[in-house]
């Protein structure tokens, strides 16, 4: 369902040099599947994820994702796409201060076609164990529940693919392989197909399929890629 060819992408530094980040020759990913994703700080994980969900446009090669070539679309039609078929958890949650949990939710559904469901997002967090603090607001929540907030608004519009950056990074060691369950669990429910950066060799072990970034990767690793990579 996602497949990717002769990815290019390179950043200008301060200076104007030119900074490579990723070149790919090709990597796939079947309907369903997960995959847990390794490498080193700053060998382009998290912009490799932004090219997989369409926030940043590769300099050249293909994107296709349920046989959609995303580097074709224009950015609004990117963004709608994204919305109705791709999930994303970002390490740092992103969720609107202003909102509730199940406001938060609920405003991920809005950008996709279609009414917001109101059942779905609270069959969701009730999923991630959120049932008593849907009306609260982000500051009111934990790390650990805060994540969960980002967890089930990534899952809102039933995306045919999850990209997660880092999910566990930020929380504490007590929580960490509950989120991990509640993504992999949930996207094996609903035939999600998974991505997952991350540092931890505990966290990479525990699935069948793991991907080396430098192996698949030919630019030169040892340098941080961008400041988005930074901490990735």
């Amino acid at each position: 369902m996602l497949y990717l060819k002769d990815i290019k992408k390179t950043f200008v530094q301060p200076d104007g040099s030119p900074l490579p980040v990723l070149d790919i020759p090709e990597f796939r990913v079947a309907a369903g599947e997960q995959i847990g994703m390794v490498g080193r700080s700053g060998c382009g994980k998290t912009t490799l994820l932004h090219v997989i969900a369409g926030i940043s446009r590769p300099d050249s090669g293909k994107v296709r994702i349920d046989d959609w070539d995303i580097t074709l679309m224009p950015e609004a039609e990117r963004d709608r796409f994204r919305a109705e078929r791709i999930g994303y958890v970002f390490q740092t949650f992103n969720l609107l201060a202003a909102f509730t949990a199940l406001e938060n939710v609920l405003l991920s559904m809005r950008f996709a076609r279609g009414r917001p469901d109101k059942n779905r997002a609270r069959q969701l967090l009730t999923r991630v164990g959120l049932s008593h603090r849907m009306t609260h607001r982000p500051e009111q929540l934990s790390v650990g529940e805060q994540q969960r907030v980002a967890v089930a608004r990534a899952l809102a519009n039933k995306p045919h693919l999850l990209l997660a950056d880092e999910p566990t990074a930020n929380v504490d060691a007590g929580h960490q392989q509950q989120i991990l369950d509640l993504i992999r669990d949930t996207c094996r429910e609903e035939n999600v197909a998974l991505i997952i950066v991350t540092h931890s060799d505990d966290v990479a072990s525990q699935f069948a399929r793991v991907d080396h970034l430098e192996k698949i990767n030919r630019v030169t690793p040892g340098v941080i890629a961008s400041p988005e990579d930074a901490e990735a």
